[in-house]
C-alpha cells in the first residue's frame, strides 16, 4: 500500500536531480578503488568523498565500521552507514560496494576509465554501472523525501562497504559481525548489484563460487632438450582441456538461473619464463567455477583433485590446487519473502513489467546475508556491462533505480 500522490511527488524530484546525478558519478569515478588483490590502494579516497559529499546534501552523519587491512596504505577499508528514521523502526536497506575492478586493456576503451563522460543518454566510465548506478540511485531515492520534507514508512538505511569486487570479508563481513551491526533480520534488505536490461530479476539465490589456483610444477630446461625436463605449461595446458569434462561429470540443470548448467571455465594465466627458449618448470593458471546448489563444493573438488592426479602420473609434475574463493550457496530467500514481493510491486509501478524470482551465477553480497539468515533480495535494472571495456550505466536506469527504492521507503 501506498500514497500515490506522495511517491508521485517523490518521483518528480528524483527527475530534478538528473544534472546532479550525473556529477557525482563523475566525481565518483575519478576516484579509483581498487583493493590490494588487484593492485589498488582500497576505497579510502572515494569513502571521504562521498562522506563529504553525503553531508554537503544534508543527510545525517555517517557512521563508520572500519576494517583494518596491512595491504593498503591507509591500513583502513571503509565501510559508510546512513540512517534516516522513519516511522517505523524496521528499515529498508541499499546496501552498495564502493570499489570497482581495473580498468584492463586501456586500449579497448573510448576514453579514460576514470574520467566518465555523457553519451546518447548513457554515463561511460569504470565504475558507473558496479556499482555506483544504484549507488547514486539509493542516495537520490533517500534525497528526495528529505527535500520534500517526508517521513518513510520505513525507516532508511544507506550502505556503501568495501572489498565486494574480491572477498567481501573487509566489507560487509565485517559489517555484519560488528557489535554494532545495524541490519537486523527482519529489515528488509536489497543489493542492487545484479539484474537484467528490462528490469524483471528479482535474484534470491545464487550458484555456489569456487575459484582456484593451479600451480603445476616440473622441471625447467633448455628448449633444445626438452628431454632433460618436465614442461609445466604443457601439462598445465592438458589439465585445462581435461577440466572441460567437469561439466559431464555435474551435467544438471536448473531453470532459476541463465545459463542454467553449471560453469567451469580457465581464466588468469600468469607470466612463466622470460625467453623462449627455456621449458618453463612452474606454470600457474586460475579457474572460476559457479557450480548449481543442488551440488556440493566438496564433491567438485574432489572430482578436480581426481583429473589433476592422472595428469600428475602422465606427465611426471606436481599440480598445486588452491582455493582462492571458495562459497557454497546458501538457501534461497523464500519467493515470497517481504522484500521480494515489495520489488515487485515497486518495479511494476516504475517500470511497467512483471518481475520474477530467479537466481544467478554471479555473486553478489546477498550470498553471506542468506548465509546469516537475512532475507535479501538482488535488484538491479541493469545493462549488464560491469567489467567490460566502455562500461556504461542509461541515465534512465539510474533515474528509475531511485524511483523504485523510493517507493520501498513508502511503501506502508
Amino acid at each position: 500500500m501506498i500514497d500515490e500522490k506522495l511517491f508521485q511527488r517523490v518521483a518528480r524530484r528524483i527527475d530534478s536531480y538528473r544534472k546532479a546525478m550525473i556529477e557525482l558519478q563523475t566525481a565518483l569515478s575519478a576516484v579509483p578503488a581498487i583493493g590490494p588483490e588487484n593492485g589498488g590502494e582500497g576505497e579510502l579516497m572515494k569513502a571521504k568523498l562521498l562522506e563529504a559529499r553525503l553531508a554537503k546534501m544534508g543527510f545525517p552523519e555517517t557512521i563508520r565500521f572500519d576494517a583494518h587491512d596491512d595491504r593498503v596504505p591507509s591500513k583502513i577499508r571503509p565501510n559508510l552507514v546512513v540512517k534516516i528514521k522513519g516511522r517505523k523502526p524496521q528499515f529498508v536497506w541499499i546496501i552498495t560496494h564502493l570499489d570497482v575492478v581495473p580498468p584492463g586493456e586501456l586500449n579497448l576503451w573510448s576514453g579514460s576509465p576514470y574520467k566518465a563522460y555523457v553519451k546518447n543518454g548513457k554515463i561511460f566510465g569504470r565504475g558507473v554501472e558496479d556499482n555506483q548506478q544504484d549507488m547514486v540511485a539509493s542516495i537520490f531515492a533517500a534525497k528526495a523525501l528529505l527535500d520534500e520534507g517526508i517521513t518513510s514508512h520505513y525507516s532508511i538505511g544507506l550502505g556503501f562497504v568495501a572489498d565486494e569486487e574480491t572477498s567481501g570479508k573487509k566489507g560487509l563481513y565485517h559489517l555484519v559481525n560488528s557489535p554494532d551491526n545495524p541490519i537486523g533480520k527482519k529489515d528488509l534488505i536489497v543489493i542492487p548489484d545484479s539484474g537484467n536490461p528490462q528490469g524483471t530479476l528479482i535474484e534470491i539465490t545464487e550458484k555456489s563460487m569456487l575459484w582456484l589456483r593451479f600451480k603445476t610444477r616440473g622441471k625447467q630446461c633448455h628448449g633444445s632438450n626438452p628431454h632433460l625436463g618436465k614442461n609445466a605449461f604443457v601439462a598445465a595446458s592438458h589439465l585445462v582441456i581435461e577440466l572441460a569434462r567437469l561439466k559431464s561429470f555435474f551435467p544438471k540443470t536448473d531453470r532459476l538461473f541463465d545459463p542454467p548448467q553449471s560453469t567451469f571455465e580457465p581464466t588468469k594465466k600468469e607470466f612463466n619464463v622470460e625467453n623462449i627458449n627455456t621449458i618453463p618448470g612452474e606454470d600457474v593458471f586460475y579457474m572460476d567455477c559457479r557450480v548449481l546448489p543442488c551440488y556440493r563444493l566438496t564433491d567438485v573438488m574432489k572430482k578436480i583433485r581426481q583429473i589433476a592426479g592422472k595428469i600428475e602420473k602422465r606427465f611426471g609434475v606436481r599440480i598445486e590446487i588452491t582455493p582462492v574463493h571458495y562459497l557454497q550457496s546458501p538457501k534461497a530467500t523464500p519467493a515470497d519473502a517481504p522484500v521480494v514481493l515489495a520489488l515487485k510491486e515497486a518495479v511494476k509501478t516504475v517500470y511497467g513489467v512483471k518481475p520474477f524470482a530467479g537466481g544467478v551465477g554471479a555473486g553478489t553480497l546477498a550470498a553471506y546475508l542468506r548465509k546469516q539468515n537475512y532475507q535479501a533480495a538482488v535488484w538491479s535494472k541493469t545493462n549488464q556491462t560491469a567489467h567490460q571495456p566502455d562500461e556504461h550505466c542509461p541515465i534512465a536506469n539510474m533515474t528509475g533505480n531511485a524511483k523504485v527504492f523510493a517507493y520501498l521507503f513508502l511503501r506502508e
